[in-house]
């Protein structure tokens, strides 16, 4: 008897899940493919053409290349927060997607969004605990990889 109980609850489970299928499939909103990837494009270059005046500005003032760039780097990140916190961020992902996952504003987005959220759990337990939860593995990646990098370098190299 309880053979057969079993067979029901697959054979049950096995059509629940093609209708959950179909049921997802229908309600799942169409996106058009050639303007959400205009405006990825457009979003993420007008970053990227951001960054560069920055940068431009920096050298046409008599600022090293070396010292552009940091400084860029550093306004990039202090904008992007800014954007997020005023909720313009999620304005423009929401528009562009992919287009503001422009590497440095992208990390910065994620960071300050994470803060945010957590914030009403209090600074320590909240945005101090929390803060890297969604880029902790961003980090784990990158370090992992540049020290890769490093010894490829290093071994191909020397």
């Amino acid at each position: 008897m309880s053979e057969v109980n079993d067979v029901t609850k697959d054979a049950l489970k096995k059509i629940n899940v093609k209708e959950y299928g179909n049921l997802v499939k229908e309600m799942k909103p169409k996106r058009a493919l050639i303007p959400d990837l205009i405006w990825a494009f457009v979003i993420g270059g007008l970053i990227c053409l951001v960054a560069q005046f920055i940068q431009n500005q920096f050298i046409i003032n008599g600022v090293s290349i070396l010292d552009a760039r940091a400084s860029t780097a550093i306004i990039m990140i202090f904008l992007a927060a800014l954007a997020t916190g005023l909720g313009i961020y999620d304005i423009l992902g929401e528009r562009a997607g992919a287009g503001t996952i422009v590497p440095i504003t992208g990390f910065a987005n994620v960071i300050v969004a994470s803060a945010m959220e957590f914030k009403k759990e209090g600074y320590v337990f909240g945005v101090g605990a929390k803060i890297f939860n969604v880029a902790g593995p961003t980090l784990v990646f990158g370090i992992v990889t540049a020290m890769l990098i490093g010894l490829i370098k290093f071994f191909l190299i020397s």
